[in-house]
């Protein structure tokens, strides 16, 4: 294929735009000048939540059906203006502002993954986050009623929650805790609620990390919350044929059965401008409810 190329300006920043013509997910019709447009309209929602976290990205260069790869390290070939950090000898890329975000689509980064704690506070995870997945032979509608038998507990705690799509086959529940307890604390608070679930639901949950061991039952991933880690950021694309995207969703709608296919590249838009950001109080959380904090002491008194 003969590459072709379209230079775009975005906020005083000129971008080579590499084969705009490209299909990136074909099944779903989106060129990659589609991607471009749909990522643009959604900017104003990612950019609070990818704001001074570390971003990993996975690119497909060929499209979703093509080979991909995970890119942490920021090429040499990146451009002077891309905001940077770097930790453990990795120079990660800020995502914070759309000409950097342009720049991304252009290396077909189809998927965002980022930190779970700002990269100015490194030991402290702005959120308790419960990655549920599905085991082979699962259905999204028993991730569903995992989610909700959880969220039945945490209520019953009076402990807030919210609750998301990973665009994949899993979802994520987060607890805001406004970066209070650090990644050693944060990860006991997860562990005791996992063991909680497990025990509670042993037929349903659990917390075996070998994937041949798990049987049908939904993985309670503690471990994955940790330094250096990443969690699908809210809103990214995600990798299917439907063009997918990872979305907050209520709990509503979390009993009426969504289904991931129901929040992709082509509606995430109108959504939203239904919706609004349904993670925004996370933004604003500054620190732990008392009922959490509640829990925590009891965690803790453990040790």
């Amino acid at each position: 294929m003969v590459k072709t190329y379209e230079t775009i300006t975005i906020e005083g920043r000129k971008i080579k735009l590499s084969n705009p013509e490209k299909p990136l997910w074909p099944e779903a019709g989106i060129r990659k000048i589609d991607y471009l447009t749909r990522m643009i309209e959604l900017f104003p929602y990612i950019l609070p939540h990818a704001h001074n976290r570390l971003l990993t990205t996975i690119r497909y260069p060929h499209g979703i059906h093509g080979k991909s790869f995970f890119a942490k390290n920021l090429p040499d070939h990146a451009p002077s203006w891309i905001n940077r950090h770097r930790w453990n000898d990795i120079e990660y890329a800020l995502l914070d502002s759309l000409p950097t975000l342009c720049w991304l689509v252009n290396l077909a980064s189809l998927e965002f993954h980022t930190s779970f704690n700002t990269y100015d506070r490194e030991d402290y995870p702005t959120a308790i986050v419960f990655d549920l997945d599905p085991s082979e032979g699962q259905t999204f509608e028993d991730v569903a009623e995992v989610a909700l038998l959880v969220k039945e507990t945490l209520d019953a705690l009076s402990i807030t929650s919210y609750i998301k799509t990973s665009g994949a086959t899993g979802m994520q529940l987060y607890i805001p805790v406004g970066g209070k307890y650090p990644y050693g604390t944060a990860r006991k608070i997860n562990e005791f609620f996992g063991l909680y679930f497990a025990q509670k639901y042993p037929k349903k949950i659990t917390l075996e990390r070998m994937v041949d061991k798990r049987g049908t039952k939904l993985y309670f991933d503690y471990l994955q919350m940790w330094q250096g880690k990443t969690i699908t950021m809210v809103y990214s694309p995600r990798a299917t044929r439907e063009a997918t995207v990872s979305m907050p969703v209520t709990w509503e709608e979390v009993r009426k059965g969504i289904v991931p296919g129901d929040f992709t590249l082509n509606n995430a838009l109108k959504r939203l401008e239904q919706t609004g950001d349904l993670f925004a109080p996370l933004l604003k959380a500054q620190g732990p409810e008392a009922s959490l904090e509640e829990v925590v002491k009891k965690v803790l008194a453990q040790d």
